[in-house]
Formats: structure tokens, sequence, C-alpha cells
């Protein structure tokens, strides 16, 4: 990964800007449907690599915006894209600061009630830990799979990447209304 800062913008900035943006949901289907900035494209960030030429046309025409639920995908997002000379802005705090300070989110209708992945991360984890504690009643080897999350836990932190939020992003309910990515593209283009 690039060692260069990914550059950011707040919510109220990004609130003033709004217009002059072409703005990027880099989160899974499934979350962009339960609530977006207006006027998002939804690109989840397993394939943002397959419209990079359409980004930088956006970016040649105006800045583009990273959106996520936290930040921390649209800043993994923002640096890949800059690896391959598009550059881009992730939106500090994502979709929760943006509607923490008042800002309106667009749904897709009929969308489904998807939790953010950060939040199924979180609930994945801990069943597993207290999985593997319970089944180490039976025998101390299950023990192992408490220690196996644990330790991608912290590896997760320490290079900022989640392979478990990778897996769940496949599941069918973060799946349920797939990113149409050819009509998405072709949106960037004429925007």
């Amino acid at each position: 990964m690039s060692t260069t800062p990914v550059r950011t913008l707040d919510a109220a900035a990004t609130r003033s800007r709004l217009t002059d943006l072409t703005i990027v949901d880099v989160r899974t289907p499934g979350e962009y449907a339960s609530g977006h900035l207006p006027g998002a494209h939804n690109i989840p960030l397993d394939r943002i690599g397959q419209a990079v030429p359409a980004l930088r046309e956006a970016a040649e025409r105006s800045e583009v915006l990273v959106v996520c639920a936290s930040g921390n995908r649209s800043r993994t997002a923002c640096a890949s894209l800059a690896e391959l000379g598009v550059t881009a802005l992730s939106l500090e705090g994502g979709t929760g600061a943006w509607a923490a300070d008042g800002g309106e989110l667009e749904r897709v209708e009929g969308g489904p009630a998807v939790w953010g992945m950060e939040r199924q991360v979180r609930l994945t984890a801990g069943l597993l830990v207290l999985l593997g504690l319970g089944l180490a009643l039976l025998h101390p080897a299950f023990a192992l799979l408490s220690a196996g999350v644990a330790g991608g836990l912290v590896f997760s932190a320490l290079t900022n990447t989640c392979g478990m939020a990778a897996l769940l992003a496949k599941l069918p309910h973060n799946r349920s209304r797939a990113c149409d990515l050819n009509t998405t593209v072709a949106a960037l283009r004429r925007d």
C-alpha cells in the first residue's frame, strides 16, 4: 500500500460540496441499499479495481469522494486508487458521521435492512469465541478456535485489513441486491 496519507473531507465540508463531487460508496450492495449519500454510486470494495478506468475519467471531471460505513474501507479504496493514479478523497467517519451530522441518506426502495459490516464482524467474532470456549468444555483443543479468532482480530488491527469482513461481504444477505457494475460504470462516465 502507498505510504501517502489519504486526504479526507468531514461531513460539513462534504455537505457544502455535495453537488461538485463524484461519490462512490464501497460498501456491500446490502449496506448501500439500507442508506447512502445522495447521488452515490455503489462499487463494492472488492470490485473497485474493475472500475478504475471510469473512476479515472470521473476524477478528471470532479473530485471523487469515496464513502463506506466508518471510513476504514474508503481509506483502503483511496490508497488502492492512488497506487493506480486515481486521486480520491475519503469521507471522514463514513456514512455514520454523515448521518450523525444530519446528512440525508437515500435508500433503495425495498432495500433490505442489513447491518453494517463492522457490526457483522463483531457479532461473528463474538459468536466464534463463545463457540470455541463452549466446545473447549468438551475438549480443550476447541479453545484454539477462540485463539484463532483473537489472532485474526490482532492481525486485522495491525494491518488495517479484515479477512472476516471480506468473507462476510460474500454472504447472500450482503449481496441480495447485487451491484450492477456495468450500469454503475456507465453512470460514472455520464456524470
